[in-house]
């Protein structure tokens, strides 16, 4: 009799053994499979169980979380959420997260290893940490300042700090709550619906993820190499370029809008904004230094992160001459983000330099604790600094006595391009107005701010569409609100 007992306790520990072995083969080996499985509804409660940090502008969060009673409990909310879901992005229970909300959403939602007490906590207890906080470096004047001066007219606005890459303001027009997205049911639904059928694509993050011809601001970046090729060697000597010029390899002859193209110097084409004279430029200096030169300013990368994801702005690297001196002047299949821009801008400022642009200060604990700071980081060495302090002067020309003087500022140093680009089946879309801009207070030993604005106006006739008369407004309104934080913070007055 003792014998069975003992045979059947024998079994009994096996079958626990069995159990136990397997509890922990589930625990171990596949619980993050079944984390992952769309059928576990636990997730999502966990997730959705405690409020979400904070994304944080000057000093004062712009987002929040409401208690809806449900199953999943706590939904996002936004302050002024139009303004900033360029920035934030939206958290929703139905749809994910997109921009910083999904790019920082590990700390956000308390799972990222760095809120833990111990390392390896997490991942020990399976639990999560409150959601830490993430502290931009937007300025809230300056992106108001884009937000107002787009008006809900299609378009957007980047402006960058120069020196250090902190990105100041990011709009995209016209915009859309992201609150309306938060939670689950019928009405998030629908919103859902209406905002992707919309044609002015609302819930596209324009400034960062949308490409456009930059038309003739990217007048820069072929003087650039012009410059550091030494095809020009003086800014105010005649390049030899005639007008009309005809494109290479064809009969088709490259207009001018400005006069007294013919044989321009350099000066003179960035101030007057000569097609012939740059086309002819960028064919100078050939497709090998020229893909070079723009691939220095961060046209082809693909893995640009601020940190969330930005579109590859283009520059073809096989095109014949014609298409090579089209390209020269932003056109043809030359396309680039207002991010890419602005940084075009910056590198005029900062002496040939781009800082790696960001968007994040730093990120914290939900109780302030410093979990990580970005720092500055150098990204790419786009010009020489004599090319860059040449360009700068020619800049300030272009708004002192230019196409750009819509964006000259009292008391400061300017500098300025205007582009009017061309697109779509024959060009026969309504052109697209650019500007990009830097400006410096007359008694500051830096550029404060450095700035692109495109504006897409389906609205407006044709013919009154212009880089200086419907762009370079809204970027004077950002640099001065730039350069009076700038003063304000030199004086050592409270950041507001």
């Amino acid at each position: 009799m003792i014998r069975y007992i003992r045979r059947a306790a024998a079994l009994c520990l096996l079958l626990l053994a069995a159990l136990l072995v397997n509890a922990a083969r589930v625990m171990v080996f596949e619980a993050d499979a079944y984390d992952d499985n769309p059928a576990n509804r636990r997730i999502a409660i966990t997730r959705w169980g405690q409020p979400r940090g904070e994304i944080v502008v000057d000093g004062k969060p712009v987002t929040g979380s409401r208690d809806s009673g449900q199953q999943l409990r706590w939904e996002r909310t936004y302050l002024q959420g139009p303004l900033y879901a360029p920035v934030t992005g939206y958290a929703s229970q139905t749809y994910g997260t997109t921009l910083l909300e999904n790019a920082e959403d590990d700390l956000l939602s308390g799972t990222d290893p760095m809120l833990a007490p111990l390392p390896l906590w997490n991942g020990v207890s399976r639990g999560r940490q409150p959601g830490g906080d993430v502290v931009t470096t937007i300025r809230a004047r300056m992106q108001e300042a884009a937000f107002r001066g787009l008006d809900g007219r299609r378009g957007a606005v980047a402006a960058i700090e120069p020196s250090s890459g902190r990105i100041l303001a990011l709009v995209s027009s016209p915009s859309y709550d992201p609150g309306l997205l938060s939670g689950t049911g019928p009405a998030v639904a629908e919103a859902w619906k209406r905002l992707n059928t919309s044609p002015n694509q609302p819930m596209l993050a324009r400034a960062i993820r949308q490409t456009y011809p930059p038309g003739s601001t990217f007048k820069i970046v072929t003087a650039a190499a012009a410059l550091d090729a030494g095809v020009v060697t003086d800014v105010d000597a005649p390049t030899g370029i005639p007008d009309p010029f005809v494109l290479p390899g064809t009969r088709q002859v490259l207009p001018n809008e400005a006069t007294g193209c013919a044989n321009a110097s350099l000066a003179y084409a960035i101030q007057w904004s000569c097609n012939t004279v740059m086309a002819g430029l960028g064919v100078k200096v050939g497709l090998d230094d020229m893909v070079d030169a723009v691939q220095k300013f961060g046209f082809n990368d693909t893995g640009l992160r601020i940190p969330s994801w930005v579109a590859k702005s283009n520059f073809d690297t096989d095109m014949s001459a014609d298409q090579l001196a089209l390209s020269s002047i932003g056109q043809f299949d030359t396309a680039a983000t207002p991010l890419q821009m602005a940084m075009i801008a910056a590198a005029v400022a900062n002496n040939g330099e781009i800082a790696q642009p960001h968007l994040v200060e730093r990120t914290t604990t939900s109780g302030g604790t410093t979990v990580d700071t970005s720092g500055r980081r150098s990204y790419r060495q786009a010009m020489n600094p004599s090319t860059a302090t040449r360009l700068q002067d020619l800049m300030i020309r272009a708004v002192e006595d230019g196409t750009g003087t819509n964006a000259a500022i009292p008391d400061a140093r300017v500098g300025g391009k205007t582009g009017t680009a061309q697109h779509g089946l024959g060009n026969t879309g309504t052109p697209y107005a650019w500007f990009i801009a830097w400006a410096q207070a007359s008694d500051s030993a830096q550029p404060a701010v450095a700035v692109a604005v495109v504006v897409e106006d389906a609205e407006a006739n044709r013919t009154d569409i212009s880089g200086g008369g419907n762009a370079a407004p809204i970027a004077r309104a950002v640099m001065e609100e730039g350069l009076r934080l700038e003063r304000e913070g030199r004086s050592g007055l409270t950041r507001q």
